[in-house]
């Protein structure tokens, strides 16, 4: 024989083993996911018995119904709370927006800022302050108070430009 022919034979021989490696690497790793597959698989279906048990309907339920119809609601009554003058206009909170002029009141015991106001007449004053004009929310925003409580810390805002 040949070096040539040796070398081919050498060549074939190593060809087939090669050949041969590779099916069997090929069939190990077919059988590595068939075997992967059926644990894949079974997960699948106990998920599918859990998803056909109503345990899925009842996870993505919605949590509240929206409802277009509205309910009146009456608001609890409110009692009347009797302050002196200067307890309105410090505890009801008249001094909030009166100290510094906030959203244009007239600031207190401050006379330019009162005077289109007092040309108007205490009556009006009085209204506006229990109704509500403007920015100024009615008695001030806080309903617990008597109308004359609130005229009362009308009369202490005026008494301070005197």
């Amino acid at each position: 024989m040949s070096e040539e022919q040796m070398n081919d034979s050498t060549f074939g021989r190593l060809f087939v083993i090669m050949l041969i490696a590779m099916m069997v690497l090929t069939a190990i790793i077919i059988a590595l996911a068939i075997f992967a597959s059926s644990d894949v698989t079974d997960k699948l279906d106990a998920q599918s018995d859990i998803e056909n048990s109503g345990a899925l309907a009842e996870r993505i339920a919605p949590v509240g119904k929206f409802s277009a119809v509205s309910e009146v609601v009456s608001a609890a009554p409110v009692e009347a709370v009797a302050l002196s003058p200067e307890e309105a206009y410090t505890k009801a909170g008249c001094g909030a927006c009166h100290a510094s002029g906030v959203l244009g009141a007239p600031k207190f015991a401050d006379k330019e800022s009162w005077l289109s106001r007092i040309e108007k007449g205490k009556d009006t004053l009085y209204n506006s302050a229990i109704n509500g004009i403007g920015n100024m929310a009615a008695k001030g925003g806080n309903p617990s108070l008597t109308d004359e409580s609130v005229k009362s810390a009308v009369d202490y805002m005026l008494q301070s430009i005197e």
